[in-house]
C-alpha cells in the first residue's frame, strides 16, 4: 500500500517548550471545547492555508520518520519496511488531501445568478458551497498505526475540510499516538494553526464521551464491527444524531473463472498466498475467500505448498491473536469445511492456515460470506459449474472490495453478470489483481454497503474522502459583500466553481 511522495520538508524552527501534546486540557470537555473554539478561528481560512497545514504535517512525519517507525515496531511489530512505507503514504495523503483542498473542487461552490428567463420562471440569485462541519472525533485503527491512525486517512480529510480534529488513540500503539500527536501539536503551531486545531484523548471512557460530546458533529471509524455498531448507536441515539463514517468489517472474496484457472493457476495461486499472508492477515483488504474450479485438489495443494507466504510475524497484540485463534476455531467446526493446508509460522507467529469448502455447502450456509478471520487465514471455494460464480456472488454481503481473475478476452455473458453482481455489493471490484494494495488518489473508493460500513455513498481513502466532513448551505440574494469568499464574484480564493451551469477551473 505505500505511496511515494518527492516533495521534502524544510527543517523548521524547534518548537517552543510549551508547544506539546502533553500541555493539551486533560479532560475530555476541554479537549473538545479548545477544538470548538479553533474550528470557529480557522473555518474561514482559505485553503491554500489550510493545505499548507498539511504540508507542515506531512513534514513533521518525514522529520522524525526514524524515531516514530521505531516506536512503531516495538509496539505493532510489524516489519520496519512496511511502516517506513506506510508513513511515506501517509504524508503523500496529507499533502494530497491538502492540495485537493486548495483547488477548491471539494467545496463544490455553484453560482446561479439570478435569471428572468429561466425556463420554469424568474429564479432568484442562489449560491451553493461546502462548508466545514465542526469538531470531528476520529479513532485510530490497530493495523495501520500511520495510515488509519493518528495523523491517517480520517485525520487529513478532517483537517482539509476545514475542522477541528480530536484523535482517539488506538491503546495497541499507545505510546505512539502520543508522539505522533505530540509531533503533530508543535507543527501546527509552528504553522500558525490555531490552539487545539487537533488534539488527543485516549482510554476506555474517553470512546463514548467523544462520540457523545455536543460539539462533536462526526465520527471517523476504523475497527471492529462490534465495536463501531456500538458508537454508532450512540452517535445515533443523541440528541442531535451525527454522521458516523464507519469501517467495520470485509471478506473480500476473489473469483476466478475457469479460463483463468487453466490459464495461469500456479500464478493465481502465489498472489493469494501472498496476499492474504501480508501483514500476517491483518488487512482490512484481506482476501477471505478464493473461488476456484473444482476437481483439482491434489495439485491446488502442492501449489499451496510451494507458494511463499510473507514472512510471518507476531500479530499485532495477543488479544487480536486469541480473536484470530476463536475466528478459525469457529469455521473449521462447520460441516462441509475442512482444513486443506497450514503454511509455515515462525516464533510467536500463528501458521498461515487454507480451509477447503464446496460451492454447494456456502450456498446452503451462505452466511458463511460474511465470516470474517482478521489473520493469516483464507478459504478456498470450490465450484462444479460456472453458474455458480454468479450465485455465489449474489449472496455476499456489503464489501469493500471483490475480485475477478478471468482472461483479458474474457467478455462472455457470465463474466459480465459475475462483474454486475459485485459491483453491487462492493465498493472496489478488482480485475486480475488482489486487494491488499489500496493508493490513495482521486479515483479511489475505499467503502462499500454494510457490514464494510456504515456509510457506503463515502469513501475514506482518496481525495472524496473530504466531502465527508462539509456540510451544502445555500445562500439566496445574498449581497456579494456578504457571502462566503468562495461564492463572492470575484472569487477571492481563486477555486474551481461552477457558475450558471459553466465549469470554471482553479
Amino acid at each position: 500500500m505505500p505511496s511515494s511522495s518527492d516533495t521534502e520538508f524544510a527543517a523548521a524552527p524547534e518548537a517552543p517548550a510549551d508547544r506539546t501534546a502533553a500541555d493539551q486540557p486533560r479532560t475530555l470537555d476541554s479537549v473538545v471545547t479548545a477544538a470548538q473554539a479553533a474550528f470557529e478561528s480557522a473555518r474561514d481560512v482559505a485553503p491554500t492555508i489550510r493545505a499548507a497545514w498539511l504540508d507542515a504535517l506531512a513534514g513533521a512525519l518525514e522529520a522524525n520518520a526514524e524515531q516514530l517507525v521505531a516506536l512503531a515496531h516495538d509496539e505493532t511489530h510489524l516489519p520496519v519496511g512496511r511502516l517506513q512505507g506506510e508513513l511515506v503514504r501517509t504524508a503523500f495523503q496529507l499533502r494530497l488531501l491538502g492540495a485537493d483542498a486548495a483547488g477548491g473542487e471539494p467545496l463544490g461552490a455553484t453560482i446561479d445568478h439570478a435569471d428572468a428567463n429561466w425556463g420554469m420562471g424568474p429564479r432568484p440569485d442562489i449560491r451553493r458551497v461546502a462548508e466545514p462541519i465542526g469538531v470531528v472525533g476520529v479513532f485510530g485503527a490497530s493495523n495501520f498505526p500511520f495510515a488509519f491512525s493518528v495523523l491517517g486517512g480520517d485525520s487529513a480529510a478532517a483537517l482539509a475540510a476545514g475542522c477541528a480534529v480530536v484523535h482517539k488513540a488506538h491503546p495497541a500503539h499507545a505510546r505512539l499516538a502520543r508522539e505522533t500527536a505530540r509531533i503533530a501539536v508543535d507543527a501546527l503551531a509552528l504553522a500558525g494553526a490555531p490552539d487545539g486545531l487537533f488534539a488527543l484523548v485516549e482510554g476506555y471512557d474517553d470512546g463514548p464521551a467523544l462520540v457523545s460530546h455536543p460539539l462533536v458533529k462526526a465520527i471517523g471509524f476504523t475497527g471492529s464491527t462490534r465495536g463501531g455498531l456500538a458508537l454508532a448507536a450512540l452517535a445515533a441515539d443523541r440528541a442531535e444524531p451525527i454522521p458516523f463514517y464507519g469501517e467495520l468489517g470485509s471478506t473480500n472474496p476473489v473469483f476466478v473463472t475457469p479460463g483463468a484457472w487453466a490459464a495461469r493457476r500456479d500464478a493465481i495461486v502465489a498472489g493469494f498466498v501472498g496476499s492474504f499472508t501480508l501483514g500476517m492477515g491483518q488487512f482490512c483488504t484481506k482476501p477471505g475467500y478464493l473461488v476456484v474450479p473444482a476437481g483439482e485438489r491434489d495439485a491446488l495443494v502442492s501449489e499451496l505448498t510451494d507458494a511463499s507466504p510473507v514472512t510471518p510475524h507476531e500479530m499485532l497484540s495477543p488479544s487480536l491473536r486469541k480473536s484470530f485463534e476463536r475466528s478459525l476455531a469457529e469455521i473449521e467446526d462447520v460441516d462441509g469445511v475442512e482444513v486443506l493446508l497450514t503454511l509455515p509460522g515462525a516464533d510467536n507467529a500463528p501458521p498461515a492456515t487454507v480451509l477447503r469448502t464446496s460451492a454447494a455447502t456456502v450456498l446452503v450456509k451462505p452466511e458463511l460470506l460474511e465470516h470474517e478471520v482478521f489473520g493469516p487465514a483464507s478459504v478456498v471455494i470450490e465450484y462444479d459449474d460456472p453458474a455458480q460464480l454468479v450465485q455465489l456472488a449474489e449472496h455476499i454481503g456489503g464489501q469493500l472490495t471483490a475480485g475477478i481473475h478471468a482472461e483479458d478476452g474474457d467478455t462472455s455473458t457470465e463474466t459480465g453478470a459475475l462483474l454486475r453482481a459485485l459491483a453491487a455489493h462492493a465498493g472496489r471490484v478488482l480485475w486480475n489483481g488482489w486487494p491488499t494494495g489500496v493508493t490513495v488518489s482521486y479515483a479511489q473508493q475505499h467503502g462499500g454497503p454494510y457490514p464494510a460500513t456504515t456509510a457506503p455513498a463515502t469513501t475514506s481513502v482518496g481525495t472524496a474522502a473530504i466531502t465527508r466532513f462539509l456540510r451544502p448551505v445555500a445562500y439566496q440574494d445574498v449581497p456579494d459583500a456578504a457571502l462566503p469568499a468562495p461564492l463572492q464574484d470575484a472569487n477571492p480564493w481563486g477555486i474551481t466553481r461552477r457558475v450558471d451551469g459553466v465549469v470554471t477551473l482553479a
